[in-house]
């Protein structure tokens, strides 16, 4: 039975969620750094919040975590390199709190207009400032998306309700999404200089970091009002001060900071400023949304393959991962045996599918591929780190598809690219789902591709087989299974051979002798 460790306070739903599917969960909040460390070898996955760090320190204690499942959209807590190149996913749930969030940027901006929490206060004190506050509309006002993804379009959404014009700066953002939400896509500049308001819905990367710089800031319209409910780091904060106190920036209102807790900032007291302790995912609704979310991803994942919103590895949803299966299952012996047989550096690996495996998300099958060739040159890797260590080794991953079906019903192929020209390896799945390899290097030659295997290339000739099983037998060497392929009589022959014991370097010696073998190597599945 899979195990889980809850280490952040959850909705209870999560671990009831987890028990229904078949998990072992336990609940153990607020440890620190040391004594998670002390614990984490002991589970398969790991449900967290914000307040556990996930470091590469801490990963390397996991020895056999599997999935890190965040529950929530920021993944800032967790060292997704580190994480996948030990094989472990990262989910997140980026939907279970976008409502939320997005209504707060709104609350935000309504507040911004109206300056509500100013005029609270002098309220309570007994004033009545009643010319003091002099508010804006929203109404016909252009407010500017820095990022369309999922919450800023509903920001877009709500937006429009209130009659507000939207432009929208996102370079994933294609036109015909555009129109779909009612939006004018435009440059960063152009959104600067047209914008009355501006939010941003965007993760902190290296492209996004203080996106709102000193200079961008300063291409902005007169009075523009600046509201931040995605990532601390997306503005220069000290320049955003330096724009309220000029009047240049009208109103600013922050839900996260570059430090959290914001236990102070240059910004506090400043006029026309507003702040909120992270509060966007915070509703009643979202918390139970992305437990509930969080558990059931990590479930399927731990239960039965399904990968939902997986940061680091191709999405496989429940219901693909059992037909999926077996085909990765053939792909990983197939990325095994070339990555066994191939020789010389490897520049690049194309995976074809044809017949109904074109049919079929290829992404997954790929990884698979990439983690049995690469199982052979590094102990610790999955269909997680594969693509990683792949682009690492500076391979070329190609994909094809064939929809046609040729002499089989169903077939993966998968070559290599070296120095000594193109190589590769086929296989099929027959009636019970068993992986079958079909073709070796230009070879017609059937086998099972299981356990220790000796593999030979000889000279096609009368008595060969015979004085082989002989060697073998002489060498107390059981055959399990003889499968033998060649390109015409009298031309190179191929062999495969699966044997009880693993191919030890003596018997590799006394197969080389034999007259007309040109290869001869020992095999591991």
């Amino acid at each position: 039975m899979p195990k889980v460790l809850i280490s952040d306070k959850m909705d209870p739903q999560a671990a009831k969620i987890f028990r229904e599917r078949g998990v072992e969960v336990d609940e153990i909040t607020g440890k620190t750094p040391a004594e998670l460390m002390a614990i984490i070898g002991d589970y398969d996955g790991l449900a967290i919040r914000s307040s556990t760090k996930v470091t590469k320190e801490i990963l390397e204690h996991a020895t056999n975590l599997k999935v890190v499942g965040r529950a929530g959209i920021g993944v800032d807590n967790v060292d997704i390199p580190a994480a996948s190149a030990r094989g472990v996913v990262v989910m997140n749930t980026p939907f279970g709190n976008s409502i939320t969030t997005a209504e707060h940027a709104i609350a935000l901006m309504f507040a911004l207009a109206r300056d509500l929490p100013e005029a609270d206060k002098s309220t309570q004190a007994g004033k009545w400032e009643k010319n003091r506050f002099m508010g804006v509309e929203m109404t016909a006002k252009t407010l500017g998306l820095i990022g369309a993804g999922n919450i800023g379009s509903i920001v877009a959404d709500r937006a429009r309700g209130l009659k507000m014009k939207v432009v929208a700066y996102d370079p994933f953002l294609t036109p015909e999404r555009a129109v779909e939400m009612g939006v004018e896509k435009v440059t960063l500049d152009e959104l600067l200089a047209r914008a009355d308001f501006i939010t941003l819905h965007t993760p902190l990367t290296d492209q996004t970091r203080n996106i709102l710089s000193a200079e961008n800031l300063a291409k902005t319209k007169p009075g523009v009002r600046i509201v931040n409910c995605a990532r601390g780091g997306l503005i220069d904060e000290a320049a955003l001060k330096a724009g309220l106190d000029s009047g240049h920036i009208g109103g600013a209102a922050l839900d996260v900071f570059v430090t959290e807790p914001a236990k102070e900032s240059p910004l506090f007291g400043t006029p026309n400023f507003i702040s909120t302790p992270h509060l966007g995912a915070s509703t009643t609704e979202a918390q139970v949304n992305v437990a509930i979310q969080v558990a059931e991803q990590m479930a399927d994942f731990l239960v039965s393959g399904g990968v939902t919103n997986a940061l680091n590895m191709p999405s496989l949803s429940a219901e693909e991962a059992p037909k999926l299966k077996p085909y990765m299952a053939l792909a990983e012996k197939l990325g095994s045996l070339v990555g066994q047989l191939a020789t010389g550096a490897i520049t690049r690996i194309s995976v074809h599918a044809e017949g109904a495996a074109a049919e079929l998300n290829q992404k997954p099958i790929t990884s698979a591929v990439l983690a049995g060739f690469l199982q052979t040159q590094t102990a610790t890797v999955n269909m997680v780190n594969a693509p990683l260590l792949a682009r690492e080794r500076g391979m070329e991953v190609r994909e094809i598809r064939t929809e046609r079906e040729g002499d089989y019903h169903t077939l993966l192929r998968v070559a290599v690219k070296t120095a000594d020209g193109e190589r590769s390896v086929a296989g099929t799945l027959f009636g019970d789902q068993a992986p079958r390899l079909v073709e070796l290097f230009g070879i017609k030659v059937e086998a099972d591709l299981v356990g220790p295997m000796l593999y030979v290339v000889n000279e096609d000739a009368p008595g060969f087989i015979g004085r082989l099983g002989t060697a073998l037998g002489e060498a107390g060497v059981n055959i399990g299974t003889f499968h033998l392929g060649r390109r015409s009589a009298g031309g190179e022959a191929v062999l495969l051979l699966s044997v009880d014991e693993p191919v030890t370097a003596e018997l590799l010696a006394k197969v080389k002798a034999l007259p007309g073998v040109k290869t001869a190597m020992g095999l591991s599945f």
